[in-house]
């Protein structure tokens, strides 16, 4: 299978932001499905296109709220999760958001581990600082992008 040059840089810029200086910044992960229990993950025009070229349609996928494209949630359940499997069906691909969790944004305090997951306590604060400068830029990026439609 060939990959768009888009989707080349993606996974090169995402291969970066999980090894810096040899260590992995991988969450520890105990598959409890919290995080993909009624998401509210905003959605890049990159991760809308690494996720169509996995053949899934932004309709299946997307919802647009208040001008905010973000993930689908069916019976409360992101969309790519398979509560049977208890995994994620697009792990691979899945959005930028997604790969830096459980580091979220709250209004008034920054990045911050979402209290919500178990194995929050095993992100040191040194991977807290570099998930929390990438995730104030995807921020950024997804806010520039809703100004511009």
């Amino acid at each position: 299978m060939k990959l768009s040059l888009a989707t080349q840089t993606t996974i090169a810029r995402l291969s970066f932001v999980m090894t810096r200086k040899g260590r992995l910044l991988l969450v520890r992960c105990s598959n409890c499905g919290k995080c993909c229990e009624k998401t509210e993950m905003e959605l890049s025009s990159k991760d809308i296109e690494r996720l169509e070229e996995t053949g899934y349609r932004r309709e299946e996928f997307a919802v647009v709220d208040d001008s905010v494209t973000r993930l689908r949630n069916v019976e409360g359940w992101c969309y790519f999760y398979s509560v049977a499997d208890k995994k994620c069906r697009v792990y691979g691909k899945r959005p930028l958001g997604c790969y830096l969790y459980p580091v979220v944004y709250l209004v008034n305090k920054g990045a911050v581990v979402d209290e919500l997951c178990p194995m929050g306590q095993t992100i040191s604060e040194r991977e807290l600082r570099t998930k929390g400068k990438i995730l104030d830029r995807l921020l950024k990026k997804i806010n520039n992008e809703r100004k511009r439609k």
